[in-house]
């Protein structure tokens, strides 16, 4: 654990009597803000992963502009002597984008690591100081599934989704711009048929992220009836109620498939969709080319 304490998580704080639990809806990136304070005292990480991943954008984009000059002159009878030249220069560029992309990801991943180890810290921190009333009306289990599966979650946001985002928004700025130079016609069809590509991902995508929400919440119920009855596993048995919480944890777990066999249709439907419509795309502009 690092000597930078990081501020403590608002799991669980008190709430006035008569006060709404429904926590207010946010969408977009803007929860995301909360994740800053635990960056911030990693910002020297944090500026090297987004230059290794500037590098690796760079890099990945510049391969095919080497790649044609390699075939246009490398292959050619009058430049024939400058093809190791243009060989090397396309050696010289994957290595390049070896080592970026791999600092990228190890920096990144370090990042998840570390954010996710202050934030259980933090909430584990912030759970000692809250009132017996509040273990009252929550069970155990399902605190415990939000200090153990929530932030796993939230390690998958701050690393690698994070850095995919990144990456993939640099790709397509400098596409664009390739594309712009070599035919401002196709890069106009591309910018009209991308609306019309991304439009039914968004829609799958927030379903999909619905889904996936209520199948993490069906997993914290799992938790905590397993919690409350192996906690509780003497008066259990001394009433002989081993089949009601049998049956009880069956139903949750049942429960819990169900949620999640809803949510891999959605996904697998938002697969097929995006690889439809991307490659459809990808074959109108090629075929009209």
């Amino acid at each position: 654990m690092s000597d930078t304490t990081a501020p403590s998580a608002p799991l669980g704080a008190r709430r006035a009597p008569g006060e709404d639990e429904t926590p207010p809806s946010a969408s977009g990136l803007r929860p995301l803000r909360g994740l800053w304070p635990y960056l911030r005292p990693y910002r020297g990480h944090l500026v090297a992963a987004l230059v290794a991943l500037t590098v690796a954008a760079a890099t990945t984009l510049s391969l095919p502009v080497a790649v044609r000059r390699m075939i246009d002159f490398g292959f050619s009878a009058g430049n024939a002597a400058s093809i190791d030249g243009y060989f090397l220069a396309l050696l010289l560029l994957a290595t390049l984008l070896a080592v970026a992309t791999s600092t990228r990801f190890y920096l990144v991943s370090w990042l998840g690591e570390r954010v996710v180890a202050d934030i259980r810290s933090g909430v584990f921190s912030h759970m000692l100081n809250l009132d017996p009333g509040f273990y009252e009306d929550t069970r155990t289990g399902e605190v415990l599934s939000r200090l153990t599966t929530d932030t796993t979650v939230l390690q998958s946001a701050v690393g690698s989704s994070a850095s995919v985002a990144l990456r993939n928004t640099f790709l397509l700025i400098g596409g664009l711009g390739m594309l712009v130079v070599t035919s401002p016609k196709l890069t106009g069809l591309i910018l009209v048929l991308l609306p019309l590509v991304m439009l039914p991902v968004i829609l799958f995508g927030r379903r999909v992220r619905r889904l996936s929400r209520d199948s993490q919440d069906r997993i914290a119920d799992t938790s905590a009836l397993a919690g409350e009855a192996l906690q509780g596993i003497r008066i259990v048995q001394a009433f002989v109620q081993e089949a009601t919480e049998r049956s009880r944890f069956s139903d949750a777990v049942e429960a819990a498939f169900s949620t999640a066999r809803r949510r891999l249709r959605a996904r697998a439907i938002l697969t097929a969709a995006v690889i439809a419509f991307v490659f459809g795309s990808i074959v109108l502009v090629l075929w009209i080319g």
